[in-house]
């Protein structure tokens, strides 16, 4: 009760749509959408914030944005809200639960840091969404088409790539739950240390990475990066998968078949390996020491795929080295 005084809701539906002109269906819809469960007619489930909120969005409206581009907006907002605050909750649980702790002490603790805190995060979620706002605009390329058009292609020709832990389900069996919490929150540093423009992080799913760029070269070189990076840091090794093609974008997530195509290369990469499609191997040309990994039939896919395994060019086997120093004419590699 003393965190619902602090965090709870004054307003019903109703009242907010008095207060600022957005109908009470849309208001709730919205609460639904970010993942909330949907208040009665008489509930008071809206706070101060809500309020604003509906102004914002009625503003969004009167701009010419239109109610499903919000409605997405909100979906989005939601599903990382609510990452967000349960990251903050455990971390709050972490740093201030003390030993002993009766159920008012706690009450009382975590409202009084509620009062505190929640106010001085909103300057910080602020800083943060402009930040990546003004990097999607920095890194963004409209074509002429486009610019023409006044729309946004709903197609991207993009280098989709997949980095995972190999293992980590067995290494689930293995660890304590705050092992394997650092395990992934590792993996999710490195990954971000690898995302230089114009490689761009879309996201991390416990044990692996999505990464998306238009020009296939920097990415094979941001995988290669992350894998040796998970080596040194002590992880179960990492594997990637590289392919180029047609992406669609929606919701802040790429779909399409150079994702799908991504993806089942990864799964069928040696542990420590980067594999790439024909595609990103001919977009990125000599730039690294390729070798050729075979035809590959993958799951939902259709016709067998070649694929070629890219190493840093200054990477070379022992085997090879061994034999250029004996004068032996090079044999092709065949790696997966």
């Amino acid at each position: 009760m003393p965190v619902e005084r602090v965090l709870g809701g004054r307003y019903t539906a109703a009242e907010v749509e008095e207060r600022t002109g957005v109908p009470a269906s849309l208001v709730i819809r919205i609460r639904r959408l970010q993942g909330l469960p949907e208040p009665g007619a008489d509930e008071r489930a809206f706070s101060d914030e809500d309020v604003e909120a509906a102004r914002s969005t009625r503003l969004f409206l009167e701009a010419g944005m239109g109610e499903e581009t919000v409605v997405t907006i909100t979906r989005v907002l939601g599903e990382t809200m609510s990452k967000l605050a349960a990251t903050t909750t455990a971390g709050f649980a972490g740093a201030f639960l003390k030993p002993g702790d009766s159920e008012e002490d706690v009450a009382r603790r975590f409202s009084a840091l509620a009062e505190q805190l929640v106010p001085a995060l909103s300057p910080v979620l602020l800083s943060a969404f402009k930040a990546h706002l003004r990097e999607q605009v920095r890194r963004a390329v409209l074509s002429q088409a486009e610019r023409e058009s006044g729309q946004l292609a709903v197609e991207q020709e993009q280098a989709v790539c997949f980095v995972d832990l190999v293992g980590f389900t067995r290494l689930g069996g293995e660890l304590e739950a705050q092992e394997l919490a650092g395990v992934v929150g590792t993996f999710s540093e490195l990954a971000a240390d690898v995302a230089e423009q114009p490689v761009r992080l879309v996201k991390t799913i416990g044990d692996a990475a999505m990464f998306v760029s238009r020009e296939p070269g920097p990415l094979i070189e941001a995988a290669l990066r992350l894998v040796d990076a998970v080596q040194e840091a002590d992880l179960p090794a990492a594997r990637a998968g590289i392919a180029c093609g047609l992406t669609t974008f929606r919701a802040g997530d790429f779909y399409g078949h150079a994702v799908n195509l991504a993806s089942r290369i990864t799964g069928i990469a040696r542990p420590g390996s980067v594999l790439c499609d024909q595609n990103a191997h001919d977009a990125a040309g000599e730039v690294f020491d390729w070798s050729f990994a075979g035809r590959h039939r993958l799951k939902g896919i259709g016709e067998a795929v070649p694929l070629y395994r890219a190493r840093p060019l200054s990477e070379e086997p022992a085997e090879d080295s061994a034999r250029k120093r004996r004068g032996d004419r090079p044999r092709r590699r065949a790696a997966s």
